[in-house]
C-alpha cells in the first residue's frame, strides 16, 4: 500500500502524552489512513505511559473513569453474547486483552480462553483474575481458534499486513474474526477534525473505514459478513474531543455531539466505531 506526503489527509497532535504533531496520510484505494512519522518500536511504549490510558487499568479515580468502568461491564456482556451469535462455543483468542475482563466473562460463559497483551501492568491485573496468556502469536498453533477478537487493537499494530496474515493462520476454517476500530468517516470525526480523540496519535498507527477493513481482509480470503455500531463510543470520544479542543470536558455538548453522531450513523451507516464480523473462508 502506498502512502505519500502528497496524500496528506489531516495534521493532528498527541494530546495525551507528548504534545508532538503528526500527519495522517491517505491511501485512496483502501480508504485507510496511516500515522506519519511512525514511532520506532523501541520508542512506541513511551507513548502509552499515561495514567489516563484507562484501557490498561481498572481505575475509578475520577467520575469519568467510574462511568467508563460501568459502561465497560455492560459492553463486555454484550461482546461475549456476540461470540455465541456467530460461532459455537470453543476456543477464543483475545488479542490486546487489557485487564482481562472480557476473557473472564467469556470463560464464565463456557469458552476456552487465551489472551495476548503487551502491557505488563495490564497483563498482571488479568492474570490475577485467572486469565491464561500466550507470550506471542507466533508460538500458537495453526488453525487453533474458533474465534479471534481484537477490541480497539488493530489500529495499534505496527505491521498491519503481518498481523492479518497471523489472524488468517490462527483461525479455523469458517472461524470468526471480530474486530472493533474507530471510523474516521463518522460525524464526530468530521465535526472535531484535528481534535478528534479517536485519532489518538501515535498510539493509533492506522485509521480505518469500512472499505479498508473489507479490502484488507479480502486479500486473505476473509469475508466481512456484518458491521455493527458501538453506540457508546461516540459519547466517550466526543467528551475527550471537547477536552482536547476547549481544555475541559463539556458533558452537555459531548452528549449532544455523541447523540448527533449516532443519528448520523443510523442514516449514513457511519458510526464513531464499528464492530466488524468476518468469516474465514
Amino acid at each position: 500500500m502506498n502512502f505519500t506526503k502528497d496524500n496528506t489527509y489531516i495534521n493532528v497532535k498527541d494530546f495525551s502524552v507528548s504534545g508532538e504533531s503528526f500527519t495522517l496520510l491517505l491511501n485512496g484505494e483502501y480508504q485507510l489512513l496511516k500515522t506519519h512519522p511512525t514511532p520506532t518500536l523501541d520508542k512506541l511504549p513511551a507513548y502509552y505511559e499515561s495514567e489516563d490510558y484507562i484501557s490498561h487499568t481498572d481505575g475509578t479515580r475520577t467520575f469519568f473513569e467510574k462511568v467508563y468502568q460501568i459502561v465497560k461491564r455492560n459492553a463486555i456482556r454484550k461482546k461475549v453474547a456476540l461470540l455465541s451469535k456467530f460461532n459455537q462455543k470453543g476456543k477464543v483468542l483475545d488479542i490486546g486483552a487489557g485487564t482481562g475482563d472480557f476473557l473472564v466473562e467469556a470463560k464464565n460463559q463456557g469458552w476456552n480462553v487465551t489472551g495476548i497483551e503487551p502491557s505488563s501492568k495490564a497483563k498482571e491485573i488479568a492474570i490475577s483474575k485467572g486469565v491464561p496468556f500466550s507470550d506471542s502469536l507466533e508460538i500458537l498453533e495453526d488453525h487453533s481458534f474458533d474465534v479471534i477478537t481484537m477490541w480497539h487493537v488493530l489500529e495499534h499494530v505496527p505491521d498491519l499486513d503481518f498481523q492479518i496474515q497471523q489472524l488468517k493462520r490462527l483461525l479455523k476454517p469458517n472461524g470468526t474474526l471480530i474486530i472493533a476500530v474507530p471510523n474516521f468517516k463518522s460525524y464526530d470525526a468530521k465535526h472535531y477534525k484535528s481534535f478528534w480523540a479517536a485519532y489518538d496519535v501515535p498510539r493509533h498507527l492506522w485509521h480505518f473505514s469500512k472499505t479498508a477493513i473489507e479490502k484488507l481482509f479480502a486479500k486473505q480470503k476473509m469475508k466481512l459478513i456484518k458491521c455493527k455500531p458501538m453506540w457508546f463510543d461516540s459519547f466517550y470520544v466526543a467528551l475527550l474531543s471537547e477536552k482536547y479542543k476547549n481544555g475541559k470536558m463539556n458533558f452537555i455538548k459531548g452528549f449532544v455531539i455523541g447523540f448527533i453522531s449516532n443519528l448520523y450513523g443510523i442514516f449514513k451507516k457511519e458510526f464513531s466505531s464499528h464492530i466488524y464480523i468476518l468469516k474465514n473462508n
